[in-house]
């Protein structure tokens, strides 16, 4: 059984930091620090780093961390502003559907970074997600004049499409952006998605940055798009603290008081669970299924969701055994869940990679999910989880009953986390990265 009291990762001692990078400065930029999935990775990348010598420290948005490494740019007032001029222009004057306003960025009206002393000082700048508000294009181009490196960690399509994070079907980023699907009328060949292309387009031709995927399928994405293909494009995993999982629950789970206890345990976790983009329909369908056609199992089996629900009644025509236990920060008590389910599920329509199930994984716990995207560099189908077919309930219903039959090696599950995702790999190609550029 992994120790649960293991504060370091095993094996021998981390490489020396390369002669290059003694005494250099790096700052990543991100919106936020420890709320959403970009920020939680961009602040473990920041500790990783500074644990193997690195002086690293984070710009961003909005701040909730108490971490004296982390500073915001601007005043509240100038912040709270850049994000509403930009989400107001591209309603009224951009033709954005207002329901997808927040799902579009534009990077205009954006608080750039340039005069905040750690970027004066920085050798290397390492943008990260910084829509809505935070850095826009004559931002980057102000620092290539101030000398910066830069380096581009994506965690959505958005740096090389017109203005959406993801495109769902449409494949115009290919060519160039224009006739918007999540414009009101459908866009047109010179509407806004067409003009923020142009941007970026003008910008990576006078700026040198490197992209930086998150998996390998976000990678093969970037290089086949019109604004990246012929740029320095690579995949480097985001970074997690595997080390710090274990994979059985310790004597003082039962502390957690989640009730009655079932042999088999599923989670389900994200930020917002009810976005649309989780699929939670999806998940429930498949729980049903496996409620109505496989008593044995679903007897011995409940769901936790853990996350934001905005409208809890979306749960009510859930019949299977489940607890709703909203959302959790502590990374403690979300150790020991995972560690005490025997399925971590994940039916999101998209992911650039998939936090949680690798979350899950370090502690054992087995994923059950889709593929065609980030995931696969997460799964392995039948060895280390399950890959359903795209979108279908009976699909994942099939996963989930696979993870239950089947007794697939928890220790296995850690150690595969461990070399794929390790904070100790991760900035191995951080440090090699950051080394070529100074």
């Amino acid at each position: 059984m992994t120790d649960p009291k293991a504060t370091a990762p095993p094996g021998a001692a981390p490489a020396p930091l390369p002669e290059s990078l003694r005494g250099k400065k790096i700052v990543l930029v991100n919106h936020g620090d420890t709320l959403g999935g970009a920020a939680v990775v961009t602040f473990r990348l920041m500790q990783a780093l500074r644990e193997r010598g690195l002086d690293v420290r984070m710009i961003v948005y909005t701040k909730n961390s108490k971490e004296e490494l982390v500073e915001t740019v601007a005043t509240r007032y100038v912040r709270g502003m850049a994000f509403c001029l930009e989400r107001a222009w591209m309603w009224i004057f951009g033709g954005v559907a207002r329901d997808n306003i927040f799902k579009v960025s534009t990077g205009d009206f954006a608080v750039n970074i340039h005069r905040h002393k750690w970027v004066r000082e920085a050798d290397i700048v390492c943008l990260n997600w910084f829509n809505q508000g935070l850095l826009n294009f004559r931002g980057i181009r102000k620092l290539h004049r101030m000398g910066k490196k830069l380096v581009w960690t994506m965690h959505d399509l958005w740096a090389f499409t017109g203005i959406c994070h993801h495109p769902q079907q449409c494949d115009h980023y290919l060519d160039k952006c224009g006739g918007c699907m999540y414009l009101e009328s459908g866009g047109s060949l010179t509407d806004i998605s067409h003009r923020v292309w142009n941007k970026k387009k003008k910008t990576y031709a006078e700026v040198p940055v490197t992209f930086v995927a998150v998996s390998r399928w976000l990678e093969e994405k970037a290089r086949s798009s019109s604004l990246l293909r012929d740029r320095p494009v690579m995949t480097i995993h985001n970074p997690f603290p595997v080390h710090r999982y274990f994979t059985r629950p310790t004597a003082n789970a039962g502390s957690l008081s989640l009730g009655s206890y079932k042999p088999n345990l599923i989670i389900m976790a994200a930020a917002r669970l009810d976005d649309p983009i989780k699929g939670l329909d999806i998940a429930i369908d498949a729980l049903n299924i496996i409620f109505d056609h496989y008593p044995e199992e679903a007897q011995k089996t409940a769901v936790y969701f853990v996350g934001v629900i905005r409208d809890p009644s979306v749960l009510s025509r859930l019949r299977f055994s489940y607890r709703h236990l909203g959302l959790i920060r502590d990374e403690k008590v979300m150790r020991m869940l995972y560690a005490m389910s025997r399925i971590v599920l994940s039916t999101s329509l998209y992911e650039t990679l998939g936090a949680t199930l690798v979350e899950g994984q370090a502690a054992g716990a087995i994923p059950v999910t889709f593929g065609g995207d980030g995931r696969e560099d997460v799964v392995r189908h039948l060895e280390t989880g399950y890959i359903a077919r795209g979108r279908d309930a009976a699909s994942i219903a099939e996963g989930i009953l696979w993870a239950i039959r089947n007794d697939v090696d928890r220790d296995m599950l850690h150690r595969e986390a461990l070399s794929n995702f390790g904070a100790e790999a991760c900035t191995d190609r951080y440090i090699e990265l950051f080394s070529s550029l100074v």
